[in-house]
């Protein structure tokens, strides 16, 4: 049986809660409190992080498992997952992108970067070699661990960013270079909360992907770890985005 089988949530839809690069679920522990106390049912679920379309596949199969409609929320490339994902199961109402790749289908979050000048991202990555199960091997990519605290958890107490630093989860490098197969964001209502101080995904590539995608927009003030540093903020755009969803007529 799903872990997923048993949530239950009526018209408001439970929000599954997706990182991105880099991170785990705890990055979204203050805003599933301000969620939870909101009264909305929340689930962090864990990224794999391998391929763009293998991490997808996942997000939308937790999706599909709850019994009722669901909010995806994605940070980073958290983002680009949902836009992947969010057109496989039925039940999908709407999509937050929390400075996040809304990507079109076709482009790759390196696309992204590419195409807006300002990321930080691609010089601080450092690549390491893992073997596949075939005993292939395969490379996945790190942030440098001195440039962390403050290319990523900027404005993040320090002792708690050099913790993050040294227990980051890497990404398989080729999901980064891998093509949405979907712009899940073109079908399906999307909210978007642009971080104005982020110097991961430029605060232009942002607004340009939120225009793109038609989202409702907010802008703060505020680094990459957006969720760390105004988990409130980001909560109340996720609550906002469930509420208007839940008065959707003929929603999932």
């Amino acid at each position: 049986m799903s872990p997923f089988s048993t949530v239950r949530n009526g018209s408001i839809p439970t929000v599954l809660l997706v990182h991105g690069a880099f991170a785990d679920g705890s990055i979204w522990a203050d805003v599933i409190a301000e969620l939870q106390a909101a009264g909305i049912g929340v689930i962090a679920l864990a990224n794999p992080l391998r391929s763009l379309a293998y991490d997808a596949a996942y997000i939308a199969s937790a999706a599909a498992a709850i019994d009722g409609p669901v909010m995806l929320a994605g940070h980073s490339y958290g983002g680009a997952v949902i836009t992947a994902a969010g057109n496989a199961p039925g039940n999908v109402v709407g999509l937050v992108y929390v400075t996040a790749y809304a990507l079109e289908e076709g482009e790759s979050a390196l696309d992204v970067c590419d195409s807006f000048p300002g990321s930080q991202l691609v010089s601080a990555l450092r690549p390491s070699t893992f073997p596949d199960v075939n005993g292939d091997p395969c490379v996945e990519l790190y942030i440098d661990r001195q440039a962390f605290p403050e290319l990523v958890a900027a404005g993040v107490p320090h002792r708690t960013a050099v913790a993050a630093a040294a227990a980051q989860r890497p990404i398989a490098a080729a999901a980064f270079a891998e093509k949405s197969s979907a712009a899940a964001w073109k079908t399906t209502p999307s909210w978007y909360v642009i971080a104005t101080d982020d110097r991961m995904i430029p605060p232009e590539a942002q607004q340009f992907m939120a225009e793109r995608a038609g989202a409702h927009t907010i802008e703060i003030h505020a680094s990459h770890a957006i969720t760390q540093t105004r988990p409130a903020a980001v909560a109340e755009q996720i609550a906002a985005a469930a509420a208007a969803s839940a008065r959707t007529p003929g929603a999932a």
